[in-house]
């Protein structure tokens, strides 16, 4: 299949590379950021002059955007994909996206006789590139059909999800849950380092119980040892997810309580100048806010 992918940061780097090292021809599109392009194109990917180009040269184009903002613009902006879009042509998004937006997107496609799968990633960069990704999938039957093998390229874990829409509403239920206990998780850290509690024992205690969870064991990370690698999205990135989530259930008319608490600490983060920090640096941030004490933070602006 020839493959086209928009967005090759840290995850989609990684699934692109294993598309192409797994056999399949490879377009991608230039990015601000020329390493990982420049990467491919060295790999044997060739890069396209625009969405609409390689939509017209593809099979499939996948998505791997930082969200709906940049995915309509890929589609519907001058040179977009949507020009291209016509009978066998697949749109993947990969991206955390607006459920809403992607039926919209979905439908646009169907008129000119294209189809639409939702594909968004799940797990770490790291995993990106190793071909372990875990993937939820949405979209009629004969899409899935068509894409699978080029998903299978870079994950290892595919949930299939149901009709159009209902990856990307299973993704932000699943950042929700993750992304509040991190919120959670980053205060309860940023307490105990401004109470001189003992990180080691904290930790310790911890895990002895039902506070632990992986995403307390991805900050506790950054706190013991400095490390922020174990969980690569960034504070904008985490306020955009909840942001989704709200929106998504504001529709429904659904409480959104903790959600609303979580995206206050992201976006007090990024308004304080971290938008670009992973979150695990996250209680750092709180406690230097709350004690006046400097905290080193890696240097990602």
């Amino acid at each position: 299949m020839r493959v086209g992918w928009i967005g090759v940061g840290l995850m989609g780097h990684g699934a692109a590379k294993n598309v192409l090292e797994k056999g399949h021809a490879l377009e991608v599109l230039g990015n601000v950021n020329r390493a990982p392009v420049e990467d491919l194109v060295r790999r044997g990917a060739r890069e396209a002059a625009s969405p609409q180009a390689m939509a017209a040269a593809c099979d499939a184009v996948f998505l791997a955007l930082p969200s709906s903002v940049e995915v309509e613009r890929a589609v519907f902006g001058d040179d977009g994909l949507l020009g291209a879009a016509r009978p066998g042509f697949v749109l993947v998004d990969a991206t955390t996206s607006d459920p809403a937006s992607t039926r919209r997107i979905g439908a646009a496609l169907r008129a000119r006789g294209a189809d639409m799968v939702d594909a968004p990633m799940s797990r770490t960069p790291k995993q990106a590139e190793e071909g372990r990704l875990a993937s939820f999938v949405g979209g009629e039957r004969a899409a899935l059909e068509r894409v699978l093998p080029v998903i299978g390229c870079y994950a290892d874990t595919i949930v299939e999800t149901g009709p159009l829409g209902s990856a990307h509403t299973i993704k932000l239920l699943n950042n929700f849950l993750a992304l509040a206990t991190g919120a959670v998780v980053g205060e309860a850290l940023a307490a105990a380092m401004s109470l001189g509690v003992d990180l080691s024992v904290f930790d310790a205690a911890v895990r002895t119980g039902g506070a632990d969870s992986a995403m307390y064991r991805r900050f506790a990370h950054w706190a013991l040892e400095g490390d922020d690698s174990h969980f690569q999205a960034t504070m904008r990135i985490g306020e955009k997810d909840l942001r989704y989530y709200r929106q998504m259930a504001d529709a429904a008319e659904l409480p959104t309580a903790m959600a609303d608490a979580a995206t206050q600490l992201y976006r007090l983060a990024s308004q304080l100048g971290h938008a670009r920090q992973f979150m695990p640096v996250l209680p750092s941030i709180l406690a230097s806010l709350a004690d006046g004490r400097e905290r080193a933070l890696p240097r990602r602006e």
